[in-house]
C-alpha cells in the first residue's frame, strides 16, 4: 500500500521520487494511442440571465428588506460604463451581496449562482414581461393600470385616472417596495437593475413609494438578452456499458467531435491513477511534468481495458473499495471515494488486489446492526443526514437542498449570534419546537346547555352495564359499546329559525332513538335582550316553549315537543310563532299559550346565559356541533356527514378511553365528563387567531446593544435591531415577585415572555393589559412585558399612564410595580387622571414613591416614539391597533372591537408552552442568570419556531467509527453543519453522493463522518457504468477572467473497447431532449470515434404536475382534461387525469400560465371547485399556475361536476349505454361487438405508434414505416414517442413527411415519480410502450396501432385497425409455435406462464391494435399501471415488461387474439406461413444471436430497397441543408389544412 500513495511522500525525497518515476516509466514500452472523451452538457432553452438579476432573487428570500437594500446599492455603479471581465463583475455582485448576508450565507450565494438556481425566476418575469408586451425601443418601461412608458417623466399623465382603471393582476412573487395600499394605484417598472434607465425610474418610483403615492412593483425585464444560453447543474450523466451479445450498432459512420481542448487538459486535483496522485505529482515535481503525462497516458491504458472479473474476484469488491479509500489522506478520502465508484468498471481489477483489514471488517460488520435496527438500512443501502435531516438525492434535486442549507445556515447563525456554540447549538436544533396538531374543545360544563338525556341516570339504560373496565371486553371491529358512562357527549349551538336547525335536531334524535351511547345537549341562541317577545320572535318563542315543556315534564320531552314543531314547517319556509302555539295547543290544551311565550313569561331563565355561553366560546358563527367540546368542522355538519362522522370519532376515541382505563388513569370512582373536561387539550374558550397555523414571528436574534431612550438614534435601526433594542429595554413583570434582584434560583426562568402591545392611554389597549394582568396571577411561566402603541402623537398630556407604567416598572419592585399598574388599567383610574387627579393619589403600599415621582416627572417621549416606531415598522401595526407577542410570535393586530381576554391568554399559553418548557431545560444547562435566561429562552423560541419545519431530527451521536468511516473536523469557533453519510462506495447512491459531499465540503463548514455499508459476496459486478455528477460549488473562470466554459460532465481517458449507452439522470420535473449531435448516443464505441463524443442536451420543459378529485366523490375524474394557456392563447398543452391517485402532468416553461378545463366535455360536465398550491387566491374560476423555479411544482385541484350534469359521465358518448365493467368484459369473452365500435375514425386516419432509440433502430423506424405507406391509400399519422429520438431523426422527419405525405406527432410523457422507477433504457423504452397508452394520445383518437421500428409491413393497416376486438381493450398476436426446433426457448409452456395463462396463449408486443374509448373505459391503463407497481419491486420479474405485463394481467384485461398471419417472425415461425405474412418483425434470435442488419437483408427481400431508397433522399437532405435550401423543421407537429393540430409549449 505505501507505492500507492506516492503524492504523500515527502518533498525533500526529491531524487527518491524522481528515481522511481523513471524505473516505472523505463519499465513500461509506451503506447501512443491516443485519449478518447466523451462530454455532455445540458443548457435552457431561454437566454442565460444576467447574474446581478439573480443574486437579487437570492435576496429577495432572505427578506424583502434585503432585496429592496441590494437594489439601491447596485444603483451606484452602472455596469455598462465599465469595460468589465466577467470576474470583476461577479466579485463586484459578491460584494454588494455580501453587504447584506453573513459569510454562511454568501458561500451559499456563489453556489446558487453556479446551479443559476433563479435563472427560471428571473426567466418568468421575462415572460410575464412578453405577455404584457413591452413597447418599442425601451430598455425599461413602466405600466400603471394598462398604460405603459418608458419615459420616467410622464409617469404623472399615467397616474391621472389609474384608479378608474382595472387593477393588474400581482403575482406572489412579484416585490412590493412597502405593504400593498389598496386605495393606491400600482406603478409595474419593468427593468434591468443596474442599468440608467432602470436607475432613473427607481430613483422616482422610490420616493413616490416612500410618500405614499403609489404602490411599487418591480419585474425583472432584460431588453437585450444574451446570445448565450444558461449551462446547468445538478444532473448526472452515466456512460452505461451495453450488452453486445444481440449486436444492434447501426453501420453507418458518423466522425466524433472535435471537442474542447480546455475540457480534456483541464487536471482534476486527485487524478488518480493505480495509486499515484498525478495532480499532487504535478504540483510537487513540475520539473518532470512531462514524463508524469507519459507515465499517466501508459497507467490509464493499461487499466482501462476492462476483461470480465471471475467470480470470486467479485466477492469482495464492496469492502476493498471501502480499504481503498480508508487508506487515502482523510483530506483526500472523498475524492478517492468519486473517483473509484465513477470509474468503478474501469478500477474494479485493479481492486481486487487491495487486502481488507479485519479489524475494518469487524467494524462495518457492528455498524450495519445499528443501522438496521435504527433506520431500517441493510448492507449496500445508503442514507444522508445534514443536522439530523434525512436528505434523499433521488427525491430531493439539489435546489430543495440549496433551500434546506440556507435554511439551517439561518438557524445555526441565528443562534450563534445568540451566544450558543458547538453541541449546545447542535441539540437545540433536534427539538420539535413546531405546535402539536392537537385539536382544542370548550368547556361543555356549563348550565347553558340543556342536555337531553343522561347515560348514568336515565331508566332507559339500566340493562347496560357500568363499570369502565367493560371498555376492555373484546368485541367485534367497528362495534360501539354500550356502557353506562357519559364517555361520548355531543352538544349543538343552534338558532331555532335557522333553516339547517331542523335537519340537525333530526340527526341527534337518530342518535337518542338508536340507542348510540352519545349524551345529546342543546345551546339555543337567540335574541337575549331584555325586551324580546316570543309572541313576534320565533327563536324566543321556540326557547321558552322548550323550557316550559322541561319544567312540566322533562328535557326529553321538552325535545320531543319542538321536533314535533319542525315537523310542521314546510319545506322552503322558516319556523314561525304559529307553528310553536300549534303544537303547544294540542299537546297542553289547557295552558294558556301567551303567557308562556310572551314578555313577562315566567320560562325565561338562562336566555342571556345561552347568548353569553355562546359568545364567551369563541366558535364562530351557528350552528355548531361539539364532541366532548371538539367542534365539528362546518363541512361535517352536512347531515349526511354528521352522522357518519360522529361514528368515526366515536370509535376512535373508544380506543382512547380503553387506553386510559387500562393504565388506571381513569376508574369507575372518577366522573367521566370531568376527567375528559380536565384534559389540557379543553380550554375556556377557542380563539381562531391563536390557533391558527399561520404564524410570524419577530426576528429577535441581533445583537441587542442599543436601547429604546434616543429615538432619533432608535429610528435608524434595521429592523432587527429595532425588536432586539425594544427586547433588551424591556422590564417584565410576573407573579410573586420573583426576579433576580430578589432570589437567585434557577427554577425562576420562565420560560414564556408576552409582550402586550397597545395604547395604555386609551380604554382598548387597557382592556388587554388588565386581562394579561389577572391571567398573570395564576401563571409561574409567565413574564409579561409592555410596548406603547400609541394611538396620535405622543404628547405629555397624552401618555400619562403610559409614562407611568414605564416609570414604575424602571423604579419599583416587581410586586409594587405590577399591584400599580394593575390600579392603572382600571377604568376609573384613567376617567380620574382625566379629571385631573394626581398620579401619586394612586400609589400602593411599599412603593419608592421619591424615585418613582422624579423619573415620572424628568421622563421624556422618547421611549414611546421609539416604542411607536417599533410597532409600525416590524409589528406592521397602524397607530393604537393592539397585539399580543407571545416568545416573539405576532397575535395581532387585533380588530378594534376584538375580543382578547384571560381566557385567550389562557389559551395563548397552553399551545406555546410545551415548546418553551424544552428549550427552557437546554438553557438551564448552560447556567445563565434568570432574567437572562428567560431572554434567551424567547429568542431561541422565536428563532426555533419561525425557521424550523418541524421535520423529525435524528440524534446521530451514537459512536465513533474508528477504522471504518471518514472523518472530517469543522473548523474552531465557526457555526458548522453536521453531515453523516452511510454508503456502500460500489452502489449508484455512491457515485452521486460522494460528488455531492465534496462539494458541500468546499461550501460550508461540515463536521462529516462518512460510514462504510459494504455488502458481502458479491456474485455479479455491482456498478456496470462510469458516471458523473455534475455540480460545482463556484463560477469558474478563465485565466483572462472570462466564464469557463461552464459546468459539464467529463469523461476522460475513456476505455475504447465497450459499446456505451448515454443516459442522463435529472431532476423529477426536467425534461430534457438530446440536441446538436451528428453521433449515436444509444450506441457509443470509442474506437471506431476520432477525437470524441460532445453530448448536448436542452431542458424542453419543466413539468407541472397536479392531483385531482371530485369533491362529491372523493375519487379522481378519469378522463379529465385540462389545458395549460396564457390568457392570450387558451390551450397550448392538454393532459388527461389517471385514475392512479388523480395523477395529471402538463409541460411548459417558467413563465406564469393558466390552467383551464379543456374545452368539450370536460368543461361542459365540471367546474374547478377548489385548487392548492397555484398562485391564484382561493376560490378564483381562472387558475394561474407560476413555474418560477427549478424545483418540482405539484399542485391539487378539486372539480365538482354541474348540477345539471350529476349523471353524465366523461368517458362514454353521449348517445352510449353506460355498460359496466363486467358487462364489457364479458362480451370480450362471448364476442357480440357494439354497432358504434365499427364505425370507422371520424377522420379515417390510421394512428401509428412507435418507439426507438439508437441511430439503427431509427433507421429501421424509417424502413418501417415507409413499408406502411406503400401498402395503403388511407391517410397515416405515426405518434413517435419523443423521449429517446436523437436530433437527426427529429431534424429529418418533417422532410420525409412532406415528401411521402403523412402527418406524424412527437408525444412525450415524464415517467410519474410515484410509479416504481426503471434504471435500465431499455426496460424504461419497454415501459413507455405500454403503461401510459391512455394519457399519451389526445382522446379524439379511437384507435391506435402499435408497430415496433423493426417491422416490415405487407398488408393495409387499415383492415387491422377495423378489425373487430370483440370487446377487449387491445389486441396481440400470440407467438409462433410452427418452428419446431425453438421449442427449447419456449418459456411460456412450463412453470409460471402455464400454469397463469391456464391454456391461454402468451402474446407477443412487436405489433397490437388498441381500441382507446374502451381502454379507457374500462380503466385499463390504471389497472396495467397499479399491476406494474406491485411486480416491479421485485427485480427478477417482469423480465420483458411490455410483454410480461399485459400477459400477466390477461384475465383482468382480456386481450383478443390477432390471426397469426398479423406478425411472422424467424425466430419463432416455420418457412411456409411465411408467404401469408402481413408484417415481419425482426426477433431477435437465441439460439443463432444473428446481428439485427444482417437478419434484415437475408429475411426481407424488399428492405434493402426501401433501405437506399430513404439514404438517396437523405443525401438530397443533407446536400439541401449544406446548401441552406432546406429549411429544417423540427417542431412537433405536421398538420393538414384543415386541422387544428394538438400542439407542444
Amino acid at each position: 500500500m505505501a507505492a500507492l500513495w506516492l503524492a504523500g511522500s515527502a518533498k525533500n525525497d526529491n531524487t527518491g521520487i524522481l528515481a522511481t518515476v523513471a524505473l516505472v516509466y523505463l519499465s513500461f514500452s509506451i503506447v501512443n494511442a491516443d485519449s478518447k472523451a466523451v462530454t455532455t452538457t445540458l443548457s435552457t432553452k431561454w437566454p442565460s440571465t444576467p447574474l446581478l438579476l439573480e443574486a437579487s432573487e437570492f435576496l429577495a428570500e432572505e427578506s424583502k428588506a434585503k432585496f429592496w437594500d441590494f437594489v439601491d446599492t447596485t444603483q451606484e455603479i452602472h455596469l455598462e460604463d465599465h469595460e468589465e471581465t466577467n470576474i470583476s463583475y461577479y466579485h463586484y455582485i459578491l460584494q454588494k451581496a455580501g453587504e447584506f448576508l453573513t459569510p454562511v450565507q454568501a458561500n451559499l450565494l456563489k453556489f446558487a449562482l453556479s446551479l443559476r438556481a433563479y435563472s427560471a425566476t428571473v426567466q418568468t418575469f421575462q415572460q410575464i414581461a412578453a405577455e404584457d408586451p413591452p413597447p418599442e425601443d425601451c430598455s425599461a418601461f413602466v405600466n400603471v393600470h394598462g398604460e405603459k412608458s418608458c419615459a420616467p417623466d410622464r409617469l404623472e399623465v399615467l397616474l391621472q385616472g389609474a384608479l378608474e382603471r382595472p387593477k393588474p393582476y400581482l403575482f406572489k412573487g412579484d416585490h412590493i417596495e412597502a405593504s400593498l395600499r389598496t386605495e393606491l394605484p400600482v406603478v409595474i417598472l419593468y427593468g434591468e437593475i443596474g442599468t440608467k434607465e432602470f436607475s432613473r425610474f427607481h430613483k422616482l418610483l422610490r420616493s413616490k413609494s416612500d410618500a405614499g403615492r403609489i404602490n411599487y412593483v418591480l419585474r425583472h425585464y432584460v431588453a437585450n438578452p444574451s446570445e448565450e444560453k444558461v449551462l446547468l447543474s445538478g444532473y448526472g450523466v452515466e456512460l452505461a456499458i451495453k450488452s453486445t451479445e444481440y449486436k444492434a450498432k447501426d453501420d453507418t459512420q458518423v466522425t466524433g467531435s472535435e471537442l474542447n481542448a480546455t475540457v480534456i487538459n483541464e487536471n482534476d486535483p486527485v487524478d488518480e491513477v493505480q495509486g499515484f496522485l498525478f495532480g499532487k505529482l504535478k504540483q510537487l515535481y513540475p520539473e518532470i511534468k512531462e514524463q508524469l503525462k507519459e507515465l499517466r497516458k501508459h497507467l490509464v491504458e493499461s487499466t482501462n481495458e476492462m476483461a470480465p472479473l471471475k467470480v470470486w474476484q467479485l466477492q469482495d469488491l464492496s469492502f476493498q473499495t471501502a480499504a481503498r479509500i480508508l487508506a487515502a489522506p482523510t483530506v483526500d478520502a472523498l475524492m478517492v471515494m468519486r473517483d473509484l465508484s465513477q470509474n468503478f468498471p474501469t478500477k474494479a481489477r485493479s481492486i481486487t488486489r487491495t487486502v481488507v483489514n479485519s479489524d475494518m471488517r469487524k467494524e462495518v460488520e457492528e455498524h450495519q446492526q445499528y443501522f438496521k435496527e435504527t433506520f431500517g438500512l441493510h448492507p449496500g443501502d445508503s442514507a444522508l443526514f445534514i443536522n439530523g435531516l434525512s436528505i434523499d438525492l433521488d427525491l430531493q434535486d439539489i435546489f430543495s437542498v440549496l433551500d434546506l442549507l440556507r435554511n439551517e445556515a439561518r438557524l445555526m447563525e441565528g443562534l450563534h449570534d445568540l451566544g450558543i456554540q458547538g453541541d449546545e447549538l447542535h441539540d437545540l436544533l433536534k427539538l420539535n419546537v413546531q405546535p402539536a396538531d392537537s385539536d382544542y374543545g370548550v368547556d361543555i360544563r356549563n348550565p347553558a346547555i340543556y342536555w337531553i338525556n343522561n347515560l348514568e341516570m336515565d331508566s332507559k339504560y339500566n340493562t347496560w352495564p357500568s363499570n369502565v373496565q367493560e371498555l376492555l371486553r373484546p368485541t367485534f371491529l367497528g362495534v360501539i359499546r354500550q356502557i353506562r358512562k357519559n364517555f361520548h357527549n355531543f352538544v349543538l349551538f343552534v338558532d331555532p329559525t335557522d333553516e339547517s336547525t331542523h335537519e340537525l335536531l333530526k340527526t341527534a334524535e337518530m342518535f337518542y332513538t338508536n340507542d348510540i351511547p352519545l349524551r345529546i345537549g342543546l345551546v339555543f341562541v337567540v335574541d337575549h335582550s331584555d325586551g324580546a317577545d316570543g309572541l313576534k320572535d320565533p327563536g324566543v318563542a321556540l326557547f321558552r316553549a322548550f323550557n316550559f315543556v322541561a319544567d312540566e315534564l322533562d328535557n326529553m320531552n321538552a325535545f320531543q315537543t319542538i321536533i314535533s314543531m319542525y315537523s310542521k314547517v314546510k319545506e322552503g319556509e322558516k319556523l314561525a310563532i304559529e307553528h310553536i302555539i300549534g303544537t303547544l295547543e294540542k299537546d297542553f290544551s289547557n295552558v294558556e299559550v301567551t303567557s308562556i311565550l310572551g314578555a313577562g313569561s315566567a320560562y325565561d331563565r338562562n336566555r342571556k346565559e345561552c347568548k353569553d355561553y355562546y359568545k364567551q366560546s369563541g366558535l364562530g358563527s351557528l350552528p355548531i356541533a361539539l364532541y366532548n367540546g371538539m367542534p365539528y368542522q362546518r363541512e361535517q355538519l352536512d347531515p349526511d356527514e354528521l352522522e357518519t362522522v360522529t361514528m368515526h370519532k366515536i370509535l376512535d376515541n373508544t380506543a382512547y378511553f380503553q387506553k386510559v382505563v387500562y393504565l388506571g388513569e381513569l376508574n369507575n370512582d372518577q366522573d367521566v365528563v370531568d376527567f375528559i373536561m380536565n384534559q389540557p387539550t379543553i380550554v375556556p374558550r377557542i380563539n381562531s387567531r391563536i390557533l391558527s397555523s399561520e404564524r410570524e414571528y419577530l426576528d429577535l436574534s441581533a445583537d441587542a446593544n442599543d436601547g429604546v431612550d434616543d429615538y432619533s438614534h432608535f429610528a435608524f435601526l434595521k429592523s432587527e435591531e429595532k425588536s432586539a433594542a425594544v427586547a433588551n429595554s424591556i422590564s417584565y413583570l410576573s407573579k410573586r415577585g420573583m426576579s433576580s434582584r430578589e432570589i437567585y434560583d434557577d427554577k425562576y426562568i420562565r420560560p414564556l415572555t408576552f409582550w402586550i402591545v397597545g395604547d395604555f392611554d386609551d380604554s382598548s389597549g387597557r382592556q388587554l393589559l388588565y386581562e394579561s394582568l389577572k391571567h398573570l396571577k395564576s401563571s409561574n411561566n409567565l413574564r409579561i412585558g409592555l410596548i406603547n402603541s400609541p394611538s396620535s402623537e405622543p404628547t405629555k398630556e397624552n401618555t400619562v399612564i403610559a409614562r407611568a407604567i414605564w416609570a414604575a416598572l424602571n423604579t419599583q419592585s416587581v410586586n409594587n410595580a405590577k399591584n400599580f399598574i394593575t390600579k392603572l388599567a382600571k377604568e376609573e383610574t384613567a376617567k380620574a387622571l382625566a379629571e385631573g387627579a394626581n398620579i401619586m393619589e394612586f400609589a400602593v403600599g411599599g412603593m419608592d414613591n421619591d424615585g418613582f415621582k422624579k423619573m415620572f416627572e424628568t421622563l421624556n417621549l422618547d421611549f414611546i416614539l421609539s416604542h411607536s416606531s417599533f410597532c409600525k415598522d416590524v409589528v406592521k401595526l397602524k397607530g393604537g391597533q393592539r397585539a399580543i407577542i407571545s416568545n416573539g410570535r405576532i397575535v395581532g393586530p387585533l380588530e378594534e372591537n376584538e375580543v382578547f381576554n384571560q381566557n385567550d391568554f389562557h389559551l395563548l399559553e397552553s399551545i406555546a408552552i410545551e415548546a418553551a418548557e424544552k428549550i427552557k431545560i437546554k438553557i438551564q444547562m448552560l447556567a445563565v442568570e434568570e432574567d437572562l435566561a428567560s431572554d434567551l429562552v424567547m429568542k431561541v423560541d422565536s428563532l426555533l419556531s419561525s425557521k424550523s419545519k418541524g421535520e423529525a431530527r435524528i440524534d446521530l451521536q451514537f459512536f465513533e467509527g474508528q477504522s471504518s468511516a471518514i472523518k472530517l473536523r469543522p473548523k474552531e469557533e465557526q457555526v458548522y453543519f453536521e453531515v453523516m453519510a452511510i454508503i456502500d462506495p460500489v452502489t449508484r447512491d455512491a457515485q452521486r453522493l460522494s460528488s455531492f459531499l465534496l462539494v458541500l465540503n468546499q461550501l460550508v463548514n461540515v463536521n462529516l463522518r462518512v460510514f462504510m455499508n459494504c455488502q458481502p459476496k458479491l456474485s455479479e459486478m455491482p456498478l456496470k457504468s462510469i458516471y458523473r455528477y455534475v455540480l460545482e460549488p463556484e463560477i469558474t473562470f478563465t485565466a483572462s477572467g472570462s466564464f469557463a466554459s461552464g459546468p459539464v460532465a467529463k469523461f476522460l481517458d475513456m476505455p475504447q473497447s465497450p459499446l456505451f449507452t448515454l443516459i442522463i439522470n435529472t431532476p423529477e420535473s426536467w425534461m430534457v431532449e438530446s440536441v446538436h449531435t451528428s453521433y449515436d448516443l444509444d450506441n457509443i464505441y470509442l474506437k471506431e470515434i476520432d477525437g470524441g463524443v460532445a453530448a448536448e442536451y436542452e431542458l424542453e420543459y419543466l413539468l407541472l404536475e397536479g392531483h385531482c378529485y371530485d369533491v362529491s366523490t372523493g375519487q379522481p375524474p378519469r378522463g379529465l382534461q385540462f389545458t395549460l394557456g396564457t390568457s392570450a392563447n387558451h390551450e397550448i398543452v392538454d393532459t388527461i387525469v389517471m385514475a392512479n391517485l388523480g395523477y395529471f402532468q402538463l409541460k411548459a416553461n417558467p413563465g406564469a400560465w393558466v390552467l383551464r378545463l379543456r374545452k368539450g366535455r370536460s368543461e361542459d360536465i365540471y367546474k374547478i371547485y377548489s385548487h392548492d398550491g397555484t398562485d391564484s387566491p382561493a376560490g378564483t374560476d381562472e387558475v394561474t399556475v407560476v413555474l418560477n423555479s427549478f424545483k418540482s411544482k405539484i399542485i391539487k385541484v378539486k372539480v365538482q361536476k354541474k348540477p345539471d350534469k350529476m349523471n353524465e359521465e366523461l368517458l362514454s358518448d353521449g348517445n352510449a349505454e353506460n355498460e359496466g365493467f363486467w358487462e364489457s368484459i364479458k362480451r370480450g369473452f362471448t364476442g357480440g361487438p357494439k354497432p358504434e365500435e365499427l364505425k370507422l375514425d371520424k377522420e379515417d386516419v390510421i394512428n401509428i405508434f412507435s418507439v426507438a432509440s439508437g441511430h439503427l433502430y431509427e433507421r429501421f423506424l424509417r424502413i418501417m414505416m415507409l413499408s406502411v405507406l406503400k401498402h395503403t391509400e388511407t391517410p397515416v399519422k405515426f405518434w413517435f414517442l419523443k423521449n429517446y429520438l436523437s436530433p437527426t431523426f427529429k431534424e429529418f422527419i418533417p422532410h420525409m413527411a412532406k415528401k411521402y405525405g403523412f402527418q406524424y406527432e412527437l408525444v412525450q410523457y415524464k415517467w410519474p415519480r410515484w410509479l416504481h422507477q426503471q434504471t435500465e433504457k431499455q426496460r424504461i423504452i419497454w415501459g413507455y410502450k405500454i403503461l401510459f397508452l391512455d394519457v399519451l394520445f389526445p382522446l379524439a383518437v379511437d384507435k391506435i396501432l402499435f408497430v415496433d421500428a423493426d417491422q416490415i409491413v405487407r398488408a393495409d393497416l387499415k383492415e387491422l385497425r377495423d378489425l373487430d376486438l370483440e370487446g377487449a381493450p387491445y389486441g396481440y398476436t400470440p407467438f409462433c409455435e410452427s418452428r419446431k426446433e425453438m421449442d427449447g426457448y419456449r418459456f411460456w409452456r412450463s412453470g409460471y406462464w402455464a400454469n397463469h395463462l391456464q391454456g391461454r396463449k402468451y402474446h407477443i408486443s412487436a405489433l397490437y391494435v388498441v381500441d382507446l374509448k374502451k381502454f379507457r373505459k374500462i380503466a385499463a391503463g390504471d389497472r396495467l399501471r397499479g399491476q406494474y407497481q406491485g411486480l416491479s419491486q421485485d427485480p427478477n420479474s417482469l423480465s420483458n415488461l411490455d410483454q410480461d405485463l399485459p400477459n400477466n394481467m390477461i384475465h383482468q384485461v382480456p386481450i383478443k387474439s390477432l390471426p397469426q398471419y398479423w406478425l411472422w417472425c424467424e425466430t419463432w415461425c416455420d418457412e411456409a406461413s411465411k408467404k401469408r405474412a402481413k408484417t415481419i418483425d425482426l426477433c431477435n434470435n437465441p439460439m443463432t444471436k444473428e446481428p439485427k442488419l444482417e437478419a434484415a437483408v437475408r429475411i426481407v427481400p424488399e428492405w434493402q430497397d426501401y433501405d437506399q431508397e430513404l439514404k438517396q433522399l437523405q443525401k438530397l437532405f443533407q446536400e439541401g441543408k449544406l446548401n441552406g435550401l432546406t429549411h429544417s423543421r423540427t417542431d412537433d407537429v405536421t398538420s393538414t389544412e384543415d386541422r387544428v393540430p394538438h400542439v407542444e409549449l
